[in-house]
């Protein structure tokens, strides 16, 4: 296929998913050695960008890129800059526990895909020290709203604290605290630890397998003890998890669910 031809594909893919209107269709096309897959990518300029990855099998047939195509995929911006504006999108949403607009999930997710597609560690478990370590919970795509919320007192008494998680390697397992603590009663504050063990089946995936779990102090388990099995439900880990994402500061994963989990390293 020519680039010609590449690019009026585009053109009607985008048309026809009104992605955006014809008179601002701006498109891109980038060569990545990675699996075939298409997106539409949202650039800082609030355009819209078709985004075509050739494997390695068709990276030898691919049109080469002309020097306005290459200029065209710098305004994908470096990892760095693309983390910024991740971080920004993310303020003032509460790690998204509570549910986010649409249009924000949105942003959040065309940012996460933008990172997902410069991985500098494509091959994560095959480089776990990469993984190993204590990380903090900053975005989470699964939600505690309605009866759910108001059953765990999460609307109006307890207050959902910071998530952590830490990776020991030689252990085989993984170690999810979350913080818990009652408005107004200083005394009364406490966490659910959760611990599961990994098995590595890829070289970016890893099988998760619930172990056992336990909230302190006795004070905070009362208050959760009518739906514990409500709370654990929300924060069990078990199924897989696909590294998408990871470097010295940031992960990213998604669950056989479908939930998204963007992660910073703490030391």
């Amino acid at each position: 296929m020519s680039a010609h031809e590449v690019r009026l594909m585009a053109t009607k893919i985008a048309h026809a998913t009104n992605l955006f209107p014809p008179s601002s269709t701006k498109m891109t096309m980038k060569l990545p050695l990675m699996a075939a897959q298409h997106n539409f990518i949202r650039f800082r300029d609030n355009t819209y960008r078709f985004w075509h990855h050739y494997s390695i099998k068709d990276a030898e047939q691919a049109p080469q890129l002309s020097s306005t195509d290459e200029e065209e995929l710098s305004d994908y911006g470096t990892p760095a800059e693309i983390k910024r504006d991740l971080y920004a999108a993310l303020q003032g949403i509460n790690r998204g526990i509570f549910g986010v607009p649409s249009a924000k999930k949105s942003e959040i997710g065309k940012l996460v895909e933008l990172l997902e597609s410069q991985n500098p560690t494509p091959e994560p478990t095959l480089c776990l020290e990469k993984v190993a370590g204590v990380w903090k919970l900053i975005f989470s795509s699964i939600t505690i709203l309605g009866s759910r919320r108001t059953k765990l007192g999460l609307r109006d008494f307890i207050n959902l604290g910071d998530f952590f998680q830490s990776i020991d390697l030689a252990e085989g397992k993984a170690v999810n605290v979350i913080k818990f603590s009652a408005r107004g009663l200083t005394l009364l504050s406490g966490q659910l630890t959760i611990e599961a063990s990994f098995k590595c089946t890829s070289k970016s995936r890893v099988d998760i397998r619930y172990n056992k779990s336990m909230i302190t102090p006795d004070q905070l388990l009362n208050v959760f003890r009518k739906n514990y099995d409500l709370l654990l439900g929300i924060f069990n880990p078990e199924g897989w998890l696909e590294i998408t994402y990871v470097d010295d500061s940031l992960r990213i994963g998604r669950d056989d669910k479908g939930n998204i989990f963007i992660l910073e390293r703490v030391e």
